[in-house]
């Protein structure tokens, strides 16, 4: 019944609306619990390169039950644990990690930029300084953000050669059934000398990427993966050697060289991988 009446609002063109205001209604929801809540905890300890807000504890995520399980055992570094989520604003440890090198260490400006998928707040942090397109298969999703996102699949892009200084895709590959294809698109349109930012949930404990390329069944991809929507958990080497066949150069920079942006509440034990062309 459920999906039933998701496509017919999808054939009415609906649903991306409706439900884009009810992700929004959610938020606000839980920015006004959170504050109240975590309103003792103001001052030193944590700050958030969002917002600029500090707090002494930032709230905790935890996979839901139906996805715990794959997350827990295979000792995936997802974006879960405690203090991942900025009780002012409510961004995220993995928004937080790009923020902090983006400012510090990367320090793009000027840049033409294509950002998949795109967060609010690397989003609004580039798009100061820096020409952006956003794009994603299923845009709708993103009209908030950005009015102007594209419509486009990963594996197939419209974009010319060596078009862009910069590609942000955060936490996307795991979901795109062909990888390795969507990897030389990027490569492809990336300008020599460009960087990628490519962060995924990985793992260092299983002996190699676990995937079901063309899994469509949700309930399954929530037990196997931790997620309904995602295909794949990779093994970290195994993420690193995809990349490089696609001709990618990559540096890991590992959770102890990151220590600088421990104080924005960075999520314990992530890499940072440095993608270059």
């Amino acid at each position: 019944m459920k999906e039933t009446v998701k496509n017919i609002l999808k054939k009415i063109g609906l649903y991306y609306f409706l439900q884009g205001n009810y992700r929004n209604i959610l938020s606000s929801i839980k920015r006004v619990n959170y504050k109240i809540q975590y309103a003792k905890y103001k001052g030193a300890g944590f700050d958030c390169n969002c917002c600029g807000a500090a707090y002494s504890k930032f709230v905790s995520d935890y996979p839901t039950a139906e996805n715990a399980n794959a997350i827990n055992t295979n000792e995936v570094i997802a974006g879960y644990g405690e203090n991942i989520l900025c009780p002012a604003c409510l961004s995220t440890a993995r928004e937080r990690l790009i923020i902090a090198l983006l400012k510090n260490e990367i320090k793009i400006s000027n840049k033409k930029i294509l950002h998949f998928s795109p967060e609010k707040n690397i989003y609004n942090f580039i798009k100061e300084h820096n020409e952006v397109v956003t794009a994603d298969i299923e845009p709708l999703f993103y009209k908030i953000i950005d009015g102007k996102i594209k419509n486009e699949d990963a594996t197939r892009l419209s974009f010319a050669d060596n078009s862009f200084d910069v590609i942000i895709g955060n936490h996307i590959l795991e979901h795109i059934p062909d990888d390795a294809k969507a990897m030389q698109e990027m490569h492809r349109v990336l300008k020599p000398g460009g960087r990628a930012i490519l962060q995924v949930p990985y793992s260092t404990t299983i002996l190699t990427t676990l995937e079901t390329p063309e899994i469509n069944n949700p309930a399954k991809q929530s037990a196997l993966y931790g997620q309904k929507d995602h295909i794949r958990i990779y093994q970290l080497q195994d993420y690193i050697n995809r990349l490089q066949k696609a001709d990618f150069k990559v540096e890991v920079i590992d959770y102890n060289n990151l220590n600088a942006y421990y104080k924005n509440a960075i999520q314990p034990n992530e890499i940072f991988l440095s993608i270059l062309k």
